[in-house]
């Protein structure tokens, strides 16, 4: 039940991230998910534990850490679609 929890939320934060940085996240929900898992590890890693935990993510470091991957990533592709042609 944990790991429903632990999506679920990461969904909601990688949600949110997608919002506040006024870009999409590739790939939709799933994106949004791995938006959501990879920047609680980053902002975890980055800024520390603190604030409220939901579902095993610290929120605040975990957002902020979302926003920095979804606006890198958005970039990525933004580049590379150009690229292409």
């Amino acid at each position: 039940m944990s790991w429903l929890w632990a999506l679920i939320v990461g969904g909601i934060i990688g949600w949110l991230a997608g919002i506040i940085a006024g870009r999409d996240v590739p790939g939709g929900v799933i994106g949004n998910i791995i938006a959501g898992f990879i920047g609680g590890w980053l902002g975890s890693l980055i800024l520390g534990d603190w604030g409220p935990e939901i579902g095993s993510f610290y929120i605040v470091p975990a957002l902020i850490g979302a926003i920095v991957l979804v606006v890198i990533v958005s970039l990525i592709f933004r580049s590379v679609g150009r690229s292409r042609g």
